[in-house]
């Protein structure tokens, strides 16, 4: 993406580290990839309802929440997924600059999309695959989307008519469809104490 040349970033007297010591922990974004289905978002809901009980700053960037402002504009073609992650993965690098844990509930379907991310947000990234089969991910299909992306209503539909690329080097696999949901929570928290990003007196 072209960006202006008379735009420079503005230096804040606040700086990253500041910030991270007010709030008792490190900026990071858990970037939660996986199909439709596959617990994405109540995933990342309840860690952060979990790391809000321990005082951790938190906020969840939701795929269908930010398709109703930021990326209001955009529809679900290749270019269009790609540019929703693109705008994403500058909006967390914003959260993670103040400090805070984003957590992120996104198909991204493609891995040098997520890739990009990686790049963008260096070591302050994580990525967290939410592992399902599509079977199992289809009979949860709470929204109807897979039945009307297999009658061919909705098209580029992720796992049926567009591709998921697995992630290749995934910080955290979560077995969506074995664990339960605290399991699968308190694998990520644990993750995140034993990488000193939380403390566990936080």
């Amino acid at each position: 993406m072209k960006k202006s040349s008379n735009v420079i970033w503005h230096q804040a007297s606040v700086s990253q580290q500041d910030r991270e010591k007010l709030n008792g922990h490190r900026g990071v974004t858990l970037w939660f990839t996986g199909l439709s289905g596959s617990g994405k978002s109540t995933l990342a809901h309840a860690v952060e309802k979990r790391l809000y009980e321990m005082k951790v700053r938190t906020y969840v960037l939701d795929g269908d929440n930010v398709r109703h402002g930021l990326c209001g504009d955009l529809g679900f073609s290749n270019v269009a997924r790609r540019e929703n992650i693109r705008r994403i993965g500058e909006v967390s690098k914003l959260f993670v600059d103040a400090g805070m844990i984003v957590l992120t509930a996104f198909i991204s379907p493609f891995r040098s999309d997520r890739q990009q991310v990686r790049k963008l947000l260096d070591n302050r990234f994580i990525e967290i695959y939410c592992e399902c089969p599509l079977n199992i991910c289809e009979s949860r299909d709470v929204k109807g989307l897979y039945k009307r992306a297999r009658a061919g209503e909705v098209r580029d539909f992720t796992g049926i008519s567009s591709p998921y690329e697995v992630p290749e080097a995934a910080e955290i696999i979560v077995n969506t469809d074995s664990l339960n949901l605290h399991e699968s929570t308190q694998k990520i928290v644990r993750y995140l104490a034993d990488q000193k990003i939380i403390t566990s007196s936080t």
